[in-house]
């Protein structure tokens, strides 16, 4: 008799417990979402998630709220992140570096993007660009080339630094177009434009959604996209695959959440999120800083996408000989 009563006792428990997750994510958020970023406030990746957290703030009817924790080439934010409560009230708006080429570029990491974060949504491409002076003689990418191989070593092309997203298809370029230019870090991409516009470099490789404003003011002229196909908005620009082919070396950003998060509330702002990114104004607000929203990707697309993208960057770092230090 009193291994039927406990039985049953178990039962009810066990069946209060799987009645509770559905409850749950019925009535989550019930306090305000914070979403942690590696960059700096005004930065490309910080402008789209303010986009998207004032939209999903009155759909949840709670605040999302931008965290910055920028610094370490991601490992701050990232590292905080990481070892937020996973309670479905933290999330990691990350960038390719934080997610994919960090794992590359250093032995060891205050985190571990596979073991500590389950992919929650997609967000957007973020397209990198070869930029000149809006008053530079160079009209295309191959008078760059030409330039560059006329001037080894003298020509220059500003980037974020060797071990960094725009430093390595600086360096990528370099190698498949044999150009010998030389490769000038800068701890900030806006010193980098500035130097740029006064003559200090001959050209850069930035992302979009930093230069697309001086871009549009024909302050900075694009030669050329770092993605496969040319970009929205950009029409008129080429790709470097046109002259490259196969070159598609493209940033993004997702939503990541710690791992052991409630799968219903990550199902859930992966739904929101996909729907948000459907509506054409929030597209179009996106796409007038830079990146390309894209509200596709299922929780299991983005889970293959995150795999293929480790394989691409880490042959790409492979060849341009890139070890982890």
């Amino acid at each position: 008799m009193q291994r039927r009563r406990t039985f049953t006792l178990g039962t009810l428990a066990g069946a209060a417990l799987t009645l509770a997750c559905p409850l749950r994510a019925q009535t989550w958020p019930d306090k305000p979402v914070r979403w942690v970023l590696s960059q700096p406030p005004g930065s490309g990746p910080d402008n789209v998630a303010r986009i998207l957290g004032e939209r999903l703030g009155k759909l949840w009817g709670q605040a999302v709220v931008i965290d910055n924790k920028p610094g370490g080439q991601n490992t701050i934010g990232a590292q905080a992140a990481a070892r937020s409560p996973a309670d479905g009230y933290n999330f990691y708006f990350a960038t390719t570096a934080a997610l994919v080429t960090n794992p590359l570029l250093f032995k060891q990491l205050p985190y571990d993007p596979q073991k500590d974060f389950v992919p929650a949504a997609f967000i957007a491409r973020s397209p990198f660009a070869l930029l000149v002076a809006g008053n530079s003689a160079l009209q295309s990418v191959d008078d760059l080339i030409a330039r560059s191989r006329a001037e080894p070593g003298r020509f220059t092309i500003g980037n974020e630094g060797p071990r960094t997203f725009s430093g390595m298809i600086a360096r990528l370029f370099n190698a498949r177009t044999q150009a010998a230019a030389n490769l000038v870090p800068y701890a900030a991409i806006g010193v980098g434009t500035q130097d740029l516009m006064g003559g200090h470099v001959d050209a850069m490789v930035a992302d979009l959604a930093s230069t697309a404003a001086l871009a549009r003011q024909g302050k900075l002229r694009l030669l050329a996209t770092t993605s496969a196909r040319r970009v929205a908005g950009w029409e008129q620009v080429p790709s470097l695959a046109e002259t490259l082919p196969g070159f598609d070396m493209v940033g993004w950003f997702a939503i990541v959440a710690p791992a052991g998060t409630p799968v219903a509330v990550i199902e859930r702002v992966n739904r929101d999120v996909n729907a948000l990114l459907g509506d054409k104004e929030v597209a179009e607000r996106i796409g007038a800083i830079g990146p390309i929203a894209d509200g596709s990707m299922s929780l299991d697309a983005l889970a293959t996408f995150l795999r293929a993208e480790s394989a691409r960057w880490a042959a790409a770092t492979r060849e341009i000989g890139i070890l982890p230090e």
